[in-house]
Formats: structure tokens, sequence, C-alpha cells
């Protein structure tokens, strides 16, 4: 009965620490998820800003998991270069270690602070602390449970089983790393099989040796979720998660035979036994991120050959189930997620123009009149969907979600036409005829794409989530890009009155581009005309009325 008792208190206290990690995650990106997001993507220019990137993302994410998954959505929409993302994950990992030797240093006192601190911040009305707030309660969980686990093993560290079963692993390394490897694995998260080795090992009945065979076996069970979560994704996402699992392994397989002097090391340190753990977890990773970084693109390089391009699959609607048409819930979130990725592939489109625009290169745009066509049978697939859902009798909510989505189906296909017809030709005509915009001209030009691809993310956001204060900022972002379109064109003619030559050659295109991005935007800040809407903060009409004069 009593072992009973301990198992079920050591899964309480596991659980516990998974559901605060769950929590954490869940609100920052809730408070940060689009700044996050777009800070990442912005910080991968260099190979140093890459890998802080990735650690102070996971620092902030509290999973290393997550963070892989969003590196691989960038790199599946070509944000980011495939040796960058490498980078950006050795960061991550070392983000993760340096989250365990946080937890570790015997705060978890203040968990009942903290959980309070989040509480009271998540019952205020702003959707950014509510966030906040959701992430401290996580953070407070997870220091608790640190408690709880302390409790629920101290039993076990006296039951002879556990130390005949250790002494079974530490006469047999591979068996070890590979029970290890499967606890991160089943927890998704070599945080809390790392936290689990720590806290076994506080009784002393863990050798040195033995401890770093385990959080090898951590390291390694911790980058195979990743993989799996990015089996059906494109090549590109599933290159940078496999090749992140494959650096650990190669990792451990030469960490592991050397594991008898890490122990020895550790033993005759200064370190307390009781934190070998995260010590380990972090030299590991630190050790691993500084000797595979040179290689990071020789890694991207034979990710290409194990992983090779496949056929572009069929350009049909993935989730639109017409089973689902009996189940007006289920059918919703199904078109939901087929708008999602027509928002996707516009995104790409925009990044293809602008990378083509930035470096001259006619490459970038190869792909976009297939994309575009992609989106014109997905926005039409989706009318009929829905079209035959309210066939099937709706209530006011699932009507108005239904049109929605179909509002936004309609305008993504509006701005897929207009970077197809109108920016890449543009585009392409400044290319062919070797015009260059002066330099003015082409950091605000830059500039307006930027923005344009940043408000396309927040509206993505928006319609997945409805979040009214996203929706206000979006709407406040439509005024900007009046006044940013405005001020370019008028400081543009300046240009031209001065008769600076670059100016007075890419004069249409300037205009041309300048009116394309704003028709774009105009298309982007429409997802948040219903939610402000239906509280009542639009109105019909800009045109202020004054009274006739007598």
């Amino acid at each position: 009965m009593q072992s009973t008792t301990i198992i079920i208190n050591l899964f309480g206290a596991v659980a516990l620490l998974l559901f605060g990690l769950a929590q954490v995650k869940d609100g920052v990106v809730r408070a940060f998820g689009t700044r996050l997001k777009a800070s990442l993507a912005a910080g991968t220019k260099s190979g140093l800003r890459s890998f802080i990137s990735g650690l102070l993302a996971t620092i902030a994410l509290q999973s290393s998991t997550a963070t892989a998954l969003t590196v691989a959505s960038f790199a599946e929409r070509d944000l980011i270069r495939p040796r960058m993302a490498q980078i950006v994950l050795f960061g991550a990992n070392v983000g993760t270690a340096i989250t365990a030797w946080i937890v570790a240093t015997g705060i978890e006192w203040l968990s009942p602070l903290v959980i309070l601190a989040g509480l009271i911040l998540y019952r205020t009305k702003s959707s950014a602390r509510q966030g906040a707030g959701t992430a401290l309660v996580g953070v407070g969980l997870m220091l608790l449970s640190l408690h709880l686990l302390s409790l629920a093993t101290e039993p076990m560290r006296q039951s002879q089983a556990l130390t005949a079963f250790i002494e079974l692993l530490d006469g047999a390394w591979p068996v070890a790393l590979a029970v290890s490897a499967v606890l991160a694995f089943i927890s998704s998260s070599s945080l809390a099989a790392v936290v689990l080795i720590l806290s076994l090992s506080a009784g002393g009945t863990l050798s040195p040796s033995l401890v770093v065979v385990l959080v090898l076996g951590a390291n390694l069970g911790g980058a195979i979720p990743p993989v799996l979560a990015t089996l059906s994704a494109p090549v590109a996402a599933r290159r940078i998660t496999l090749g992140n699992l494959i650096t650990r392994a190669v990792g451990c397989a030469i960490a592991l035979p050397l594991a008898g002097y890490g122990g020895d090391l550790l033993a005759a340190s200064p370190l307390p036994a009781s934190g070998f753990p995260v010590d380990v977890h972090l030299a590991f990773n630190l050790a691993l991120a500084a000797l595979a970084w040179p290689f990071a693109g020789l890694i991207s390089e034979l990710m290409v050959k194990l992983v090779p391009s496949r056929p572009e699959a069929d350009t049909g609607p993935r989730f639109l189930d017409p089973e689902e048409l009996k189940n007006p819930v289920m059918a919703l979130a199904s078109a939901t997620r087929e708008v999602l990725g027509v928002g996707d592939a516009i995104e790409r489109m925009l990044i293809r123009a602008e990378n083509a625009f930035k470096h001259n290169d006619l490459a970038p745009l190869g792909e976009i009149g297939t994309l575009e066509s992609r989106v014109d049978i997905l926005q039409q697939d989706v009318k009929v969907y829905l079209s035959k859902l309210s066939r099937e009798g709706l209530d006011d909510e699932q009507s108005r979600r239904s049109i929605a989505i179909i509002d936004y189906a309609i305008n993504l296909e509006h701005i897929g036409d207009i970077v197809d017809k109108g920016l890449c030709e543009l585009v392409r005509k400044k290319i062919v005829n070797g015009l260059k915009f002066s330099d003015a001209g082409y950091d605000e030009l830059k500039g307006f794409f930027d923005l344009t691809i940043d408000n396309l993310r927040t509206a993505q956001t928006i319609f997945q989530t409805g979040d009214f204060e996203l929706s206000r900022r979006l709407m406040e972002i439509k005024v900007e890009v009046r006044r940013i379109e405005k001020q370019s064109a008028e400081r543009h003619l300046e240009r031209l009155r001065d008769g600076r030559p670059e100016s007075l050659q890419t004069s249409s295109l300037h205009l041309d581009m300048l009116r394309d991005l704003k028709r774009i935007n105009a298309h982007i800040v429409s997802v948040a005309h219903p939610i402000l809407d239906d509280s009542g903060l639009l109105v019909e009409s800009r045109l202020r009325y004054a009274e006739p004069h007598g």
C-alpha cells in the first residue's frame, strides 16, 4: 500500500510540473505571442543573435519543444535560413538547461507568493496581464512540484528495490540512457526528466557517473517530440527538428563513453552533489553548442540529403471533412484551420516577393503563381463547404462565425491577387530593367513590406482567437498604414523635385508598390471588423458630418 501511495505522489508531482510548464507556455504566448514570434524571427540575422534568440525564447516559454516547433514553422515559410535555425535550437537547448539550473536553486519556498501574484494579474481585464498572470501561476506550480517531488522521492531513496535497480543501471549505461530518454519522451520535456533525476540524486543514491548518463538520456529523449510533431509538416520543417535530434544523438554517443571521467570530475569538484544533474545538463548543452556550431551549415546540407524534397501534394483542402457538416462546431473549427493555412500561403507569397525585392533575384517569385492558384482553390472550397453547413441550421453565433470565416478567406484571396498580379510584376520590372531605388526610398518600401507581414501575422492570431485587444490594435495600425503611405509618397515627390536620378527612374514603381501594400493592409485589417462591430466600436462611415451653414 505504501509503494502505491509513493507512486501516486510521484506521478502527481510530475503531472503538476508538466501542467505548470504548459501554463507558462500558454501564458507567455497569450501575453507576448505575436511579439515573441516576431522577435524570434527578426533575431536570426547572425549566428550569435540566433543563439541568443533561441535561448531567451526557451527561457520565456519554458519549453525547447515549443521553440523548436516555432523555428520549424519559420523554416517552412522561409523566414529563417536552415543554418540559423539549427543555431537557434542550440540556444534553445542551453535555455532549457538554464531553466533547470534556476528552478533547482532552492527557491521553491517562493511558490505561494508567485501563485498569488499570478492570480492577481489574471483577474485584471487586460489580455496581456492575464497571460502574464497565467505564466506566473505556472512558474509557481513548477516550484511547488519540486517540493512535492522531493517529498515523493524521499521514501524511494530508502527502498532496497530502487537501490538494486540503480545498481543495475550503474552497470549498464546504454540501458540507463534509454530509460532516461523514454522518460523525457513520455513527458515531452527534458526539463521534467532532469528535475526527476535531480530529486532522485538528492539523497546521494545516484553515482556521479550515472547522473551523467541519465542526463544524456534526458537530452536525447527531449529531442524526439519535435520530430514526431513535424512528421506531416513540409520538408523544411522536418529537416530542422531531425537535425537537432541527430546533433543531440551524436553528442550523446561521444559523451557516453566519457561518462566515467565526467563523474570523476564531478566528484572532485567543489560543486554540491545535490545539484549535479542540472550542472551536467548545462555543461553538456554548452559543450554541444560550442562543438556543433561550426558544423551548422554541414548539418543543414546533410538534412537536405536525408529528407529530400517531395512532389507537391494535392492542392485540395486538408481539413474540410464532409462528415463534420453534421456537427457545426467541428465544421467551423475545420474551416478555420483551412483558412489559417490559406493565410500561411499568403504570408509565404509576401515573403517571397520581399526577398526578390531585397536581393534583386527573380527565383523567389517562381513559386508565387502556384501559391496563388492554391489560395484561389481553397477559398472557393471553404465557401462551398460553409454554404452546405448553413443548410443544417445554425444559431446566431455560428452564423456570424461562418460569415467571418468566408469574409476572411475572400480577403486573403484578394491579397493573393494583389501580390501575384501587382507586387510581383512591379518587382519583376525592377529586376529585369536593372532599376535601383534611392536608399531612402528602398528603406521606406522595405519597412512597409515588414509592417505588412507583421500585420498579417497579427490578423492570423485574431482570426484564430478573436482577441479584442489585438483587434483594436490592428485597427489603430490601419491609421498608421495610411500615414506611412502618405508620408512615403510625399518624400518620394520631394526627391523627384530634387532631381535625384534613382527617384526619377523608379517613380511609378515606388508609388504603385505603396498603393498595393496599402490595399493589402486594408484587406488584412478587415479581420478585426466583426469583433469590433460586435462591441459597437465601429461606425459605418469615417466621414465627419457638420451642420450646414445657414
